[in-house]
């Protein structure tokens, strides 16, 4: 007497398991992401309506709240700040300034630095904001 099974072997593919590994995977990118550190130094920036994104090469200027001034990711103090200025204008070209203040930095040591920039040769000058969410 042969005793056949009742339960027959599958034979289509599930894609059930592939599926769960792929949003696994999906959740794992998304939250991973969102932890990316951005580069250079830590500010808050002001928000405005009117931010725009510009992709020339620009000389960056920053200001923290602590009062430290960088150029680029170079430290200056405010006495120094013409000099490093003049080693990273290229001469010749009409070549931009991006300040990025920290939103407390008070006016006065924002237009101090501006001044030095000024003296130092720099003509053009855009201010750092972040587009404010709606």
């Amino acid at each position: 007497m042969k005793v056949e099974p009742h339960n027959q072997p599958i034979t289509t593919f599930s894609l059930a398991s592939l599926t769960d590994i792929v949003l696994l995977l999906l959740i794992f990118f998304l939250l991973s992401s969102a932890y990316i550190i951005q580069p250079g130094i830590k500010v808050q920036l002001p928000r405005s309506e009117t931010a725009q994104v510009i992709e020339e090469k620009n000389v960056i200027v920053t200001l923290t709240s602590e009062g430290t001034i960088y150029v680029g990711s170079e430290r200056t103090s405010l006495g120094a700040l013409a000099a490093n200025i003049r080693r990273h204008i290229v001469h010749g070209s009409a070549q931009t300034i991006v300040i990025k203040a920290d939103r407390r930095v008070s006016l006065e040591n924002a237009v101090s630095v501006i001044d030095r920039i000024k003296a130092a040769g720099g003509e053009k000058f855009l201010i750092a904001t972040l587009q404010e969410e709606e």
